[in-house]
C-alpha cells in the first residue's frame, strides 16, 4: 500500500470520527444508536466497565467507541506514566487518571483535531490536571524516546494502514520494561475483498483488522516481547451490530493485545 492510499484511509478515518466528536459518539460500527451517552453507556458495560467507572468520567467522555476494556489488563500502578494512543473522547485517559493518581501522567493521542478540542475541554472542566491531549498520528508519536510506563487502546490501531509503524513508535516511546495492554479487532481468518475494500467497515473498525498471526509477527519484529493476543468470543454479540446484514463477525473478533518491551 503506498502512501497515497494510506493517506486516502486517514483522511477518511479523521473524517468519520471528526463527525462522531461533533455529533456526541455512537459506536464504532456505521450503524448508530438513538439515545447516544445511553447506548454508549450501555455498551461500556458490556466491554466490561464498572457503572461505577463510567459515572467518574466527564460528562460526554465516553463516546462507545470501544470493542473492550484496556484498563483491565493494564495494571496501571501510581505515579507511571500512560500512553493512550487514538484517545477519542479522553475516556480511557480519564480512567487511568485516576489510578496513576497526581502522581502519575496520562497522555492521549489523537489525529482529529475535533476529538483533541472535546477531550481537552472535558479535562479543564472535570480538573484533570495529570492528563493532557496531544494532536498527533499513532504511526508518528508526539512523544519522547523511553517516557513511557504503559500504553493503552481500545479499537484504534486496527484503524491504521501502517500497523508494523504503529508498533514501532510504541516500542520507541516505552521505557524499558514499559508494557502494551490493547484492546482491538482482530481477524480470526481472511477477510473477503468486498470487505477488506469498504471504506465504511474500515472506519467502522473491521475491514482494517490484521490476523492474528501477521499482529504477533509485527510485535516480534518491533522487538516486544511476552507477547500475547487472546481473542474474546462473546465479542461477537456487539461486533454483530456495527454491520447489520453483513457476516463480519465470521472473520473478525475483539481481542486483548499484549506485550513488553525488555529490559536489555
Amino acid at each position: 500500500m503506498n502512501d497515497v492510499k494510506h493517506d486516502e484511509i486517514r483522511q477518511a478515518v479523521r473524517r468519520q470520527y471528526g463527525r462522531v466528536a461533533e455529533s456526541e459518539g455512537c459506536g464504532c460500527g456505521p450503524a448508530c444508536c438513538g439515545d447516544a451517552t445511553a447506548g454508549a453507556d450501555r455498551l461500556s458495560q458490556v466491554l466490561g466497565y464498572s457503572a461505577d467507572e463510567i459515572a467518574h468520567v466527564p460528562d460526554g467522555a465516553n463516546l462507545g467507541l470501544g470493542c473492550g476494556n484496556p484498563q483491565a489488563i493494564a495494571d496501571l500502578k501510581v505515579g507511571e506514566t500512560v500512553l493512550d494512543l487514538g484517545s477519542g473522547g479522553g475516556f480511557d485517559c480519564f480512567l487511568a487518571a485516576r489510578q496513576v493518581g497526581d502522581s502519575g501522567h496520562v497522555i492521549g493521542v489523537d489525529m482529529t483535531p475535533a476529538m483533541v478540542s472535546k477531550a481537552r475541554a472535558s479535562a479543564d472542566k472535570g480538573g484533570y490536571r495529570n492528563v493532557e491531549f496531544r494532536l498527533g498520528e499513532i504511526e508518528n508519536l508526539p512523544v519522547a524516546d523511553g517516557t513511557v510506563d504503559a500504553i493503552i487502546s481500545n479499537c484504534v490501531i486496527n484503524l491504521s494502514p501502517n500497523k508494523p509503524r504503529v508498533f514501532a513508535d510504541a516500542y520507541r516511546v516505552l521505557k524499558p520494561g514499559g508494557r502494551l495492554a490493547i484492546s482491538d479487532v482482530v481477524a480470526f481468518a481472511d477477510l473477503p475483498d468486498d470487505i477488506r475494500h469498504d471504506m465504511a467497515l474500515l472506519t467502522g473498525c473491521m475491514a482494517g483488522a490484521s490476523l492474528i498471526s501477521e499482529l504477533e509477527e509485527m510485535l516480534k519484529a518491533a522487538g516486544f516481547r511476552q507477547i500475547r493476543v487472546a481473542p474474546k468470543n462473546e465479542s461477537k454479540s456487539f461486533i454483530r451490530d456495527w454491520a447489520p446484514g453483513i457476516a463480519v463477525t465470521d472473520y473478525v473478533v475483539s481481542a486483548t493485545i499484549e506485550a513488553v518491551k525488555p529490559t536489555s
